[in-house]
């Protein structure tokens, strides 16, 4: 079968999970002997930079192109509020984006496609391919086709922007533009229902499908050997994901524990400056996926303080898979993936009391907890790669006969 996977980012150009289970998913069908294409974007670079063209060959053939727009997806950190706004309205109606799609439909000639966050590569990809008669399969991973920035905060889900007319209008837009794939998938129950709950997909064929973990090539861990409680956090470092309330609840923790911090973005400044300060707070910047499978060797949980919704953060999968538990705000599809007490703790959103709570509870029983390892490992076999694709071929040709 052949098999065009597309997605706003992709390795080496990447900021969260969406891009690596892109990736994942599309190097484990290419090693079925599946043929697989990508198409996704890169920064402007030339004219000839708004084609789409192969720029490498990993497993996969990767077209890449600059979506004609303002600026480049990952530059939107500094970008004002009305440019923003402006750049997200081009890119539902991307031009640029439904002429790519419709190149590389011709000079592959898919059986499928896999649509992946279309968010900063033109959401009307999803009408176009339906318009070639391609098998349209979408998978989602956030709020982003409601809300622009993907980002609903806990306590803001009332606010004014998320209650206006320019909400509304934009969801109406969203759904024109992409349509009505023949399947979409969802890695969480709570992510189905809130696009359901707003008029989404209603005609559309929807299944859960949790996201995949990394392939298991990662041991189990030894004994444990630090003198010290080690919290990991790994992601950006973002106002959403709770890196202040983090900061606030290993004041109040024990001198006895230590947190390691993993990631960029625009808290990296304050981390840095934390780090400096405080003897406890260690700070990594970004790591490779080898690094971060070291550094998780070695922690005695991995915390996961969000203040947005989440769908199914991949950091949690990927600690599942070395037998790390998992201190997590009870938010968006997070507690799906966690059972209370044995592979994880939940804590309050925005609450830093109740995350210091919870550190607290992993390093007073600290060893109790190394000892789940084993039992957190095989917990999280149902999310291998190996399961994913299984299921997903099954849905492909299901999609194909009917």
């Amino acid at each position: 079968m052949k098999i065009g996977i597309v997605s706003n980012l992709y390795p080496p150009e990447a900021r969260g999970g969406a891009e690596l289970v892109a990736q994942r998913i599309a190097d484990a069908l290419y090693e079925r002997d599946h043929e697989v294409f990508v198409l996704t974007t890169q920064p402007f670079d030339g004219l000839r930079s708004l084609f789409p063209r192969i720029r490498e060959r990993t497993l996969e053939a990767v077209y890449r192109f600059f979506p004609l727009n303002l600026y480049y997806l990952r530059q939107d950190r500094c970008v004002p509020f009305p440019l923003r706004a402006f750049w997200h309205l081009i890119d539902l109606f991307s031009a640029s984006g439904r002429s790519a799609i419709r190149t590389v439909i011709r000079n592959e000639d898919p059986d499928v496609i896999l649509t992946h966050n279309l968010k900063g590569i033109g959401v009307s990809i999803g009408r176009e391919i339906q318009r070639q008669g391609v098998v349209h399969i979408h998978t989602l991973h956030d709020v982003q086709l409601s809300i622009p920035s993907g980002l609903l905060i806990a306590g803001q889900e009332q606010s004014l922007l998320n209650r206006s007319f320019l909400r509304r209008w934009y969801e109406r837009g969203v759904k024109r533009e992409i349509g009505n794939p023949d399947l979409v998938l969802s890695p969480s129950q709570f992510l189905a229902d809130f696009y359901r709950g707003r008029g989404f997909f209603t005609d559309t064929r929807l299944e859960i499908l949790p996201n995949p973990m990394p392939p298991d090539q990662v041991p189990g861990r030894g004994a444990r050997i630090a003198t010290k409680t080690r919290f990991l956090y790994v992601g950006q470092l973002e106002e959403h994901k709770g890196i202040r309330e983090l900061l606030a609840a290993i004041d109040e923790g024990d001198s006895d524990m230590e947190l390691h911090i993993a990631g960029e973005g625009s808290l990296a400044d304050v981390v840095a400056s934390r780090a400096q300060r405080d003897s406890r707070v260690h700070f990594h910047g970004f790591v490779s996926l080898n690094h971060l499978m070291q550094l998780m060797q070695s922690v005695d949980a991995v915390v996961v303080p969000s203040i947005c919704y989440e769908n199914s953060p991949t950091v949690i999968y990927e600690s599942y898979l070395v037998g790390v538990p998992v201190v997590a705000s009870r938010i968006g599809g997070i507690p799906e993936i966690i059972v209370e007490g044995e592979t994880g703790l939940l804590v309050a959103p925005r609450d830093e009391n109740d995350l210091a709570r919870a550190m607290r509870a992993i390093h007073n029983a600290r060893d109790a907890w190394w000892v789940k390892s084993d039992s957190i490992r095989a917990y999280a076999q149902q999310y291998s790669i190996k399961r994913y694709v299984d299921r997903l071929e099954v849905l492909m040709q299901d999609i194909m006969k009917s």
